[in-house]
């Protein structure tokens, strides 16, 4: 499913670490489902390289930016992200040989900056009064990432807008069918750029044109639904405004979680399920469990635990004296 490598035996060894992302596990939750529920499946996208899904996409669009020239020899990447992309984009450049610039914020956990500064990266951070998630945030990173991006001999990946990553996203859709059975009635999924949700949907529904798309964002942030851009704590979602690359013709429905209840259902997958994932992970749950509900145990519900817990054990999700509540 990897484009990067062709693995002719599932045990045969990858050819690089670029060789070992995708083909991550799907597995069916036992215990956190209620009676009632649909089947729901969730595909561990923690065992890619770095412990993200955004390895998908940070393969794809450098690849991409190659194919197109944007991206020569010695040119240096740039970025704004919360982490999880940042440190997808600091391993594929460290292993293609380019500098990477990364612009991002104290609002983001601090296993995030440190996994992005450990493979490379050279962070740029931009404060936020609490540590809070705000559309003003945002936009500040991002216009930081523009003025680096003007600087000579360098390359802006600009993931809001990157069609490429897109396409890094639809092995993972063709994934989980072939893993599924070809038994998928939903597809549920946080939304940042929207582009893992695309990308999935888009594949999924070349096999069954019928599967039940769901989005996901911070209740206290539901911008897709028409409300108001607000602060949130759930990582790696929910930027304060609608993504440009956003396409509302491919969702069924928008579903709203909030922080504390994502936290919550991120404890309780690690507690009850043995699996341990981030706070979007949590809301991507609580809202395939809410489909599930409306849809009824012959279902199946497919959803994503985007990333491993390991980059949250300093955050509320996590840190010892707050699981401890």
């Amino acid at each position: 499913m990897n484009p990067e490598a062709e693995t002719p035996h599932p045990s045969a060894p990858a050819d690089g670490v670029l060789g070992a992302i995708g083909n991550t596990p799907l597995v069916q939750l036992r215990r956190v489902a209620p009676p009632g529920c649909a089947r729901i499946l969730v595909k561990l996208e923690g065992a890619n390289p770095t412990g993200s899904m955004k390895d998908r996409m940070a393969l794809a669009v450098i690849r991409g930016a190659e194919r197109s020239g944007g991206l020569q020899p010695g040119y240096a990447v740039v970025e704004y992200t919360g982490g999880s992309t940042g440190a997808s984009l600091a391993l594929v450049c460290a292993v293609l040989g380019y500098r990477l610039r990364i612009v991002t914020s104290n609002a983001f956990s601090e296993e995030k900056l440190t996994q992005m500064a450990a493979l490379g990266a050279e962070l740029t951070l931009v404060h936020s009064e609490g540590g809070i998630i705000t559309r003003q945030l945002i936009l500040d990173m991002i216009e930081r990432a523009r003025e680096i991006s003007r600087e000579p001999c360098t390359y802006w990946t600009d993931q809001l807008n990157n069609t490429d990553s897109i396409q890094g996203y639809a092995p993972m859709g063709e994934e989980l069918w072939e893993q599924a059975g070809g038994d998928v009635d939903a597809f549920v999924q946080s939304i940042g750029t929207s582009a893992s949700l695309q990308g999935v949907a888009d594949a999924l529904r070349r096999h069954r044109a019928e599967v039940r798309i769901v989005a996901v964002e911070p209740s206290e942030s539901a911008v897709l639904s028409g409300g108001g851009a607000g602060a949130h704590r759930i990582e790696g979602i929910g930027i304060g405004r609608v993504p440009p690359r956003w396409n509302a013709s491919v969702v069924n429905e928008i579903i709203g979680v909030s922080t504390a209840d994502a936290q919550a259902m991120a404890r309780r997958l690690a507690r009850e399920e043995g699996l341990f994932a981030g706070t979007s992970s949590g809301a991507n749950v609580r809202a395939a469990i809410q489909v599930g509900m409306q849809l009824g145990p012959q279902a199946t519900v497919a959803t994503l635990l985007v990333d491993s817990g390991l980059k949250y054990l300093t955050t509320d999700v996590y840190r010892r004296d707050a699981v401890a509540r």
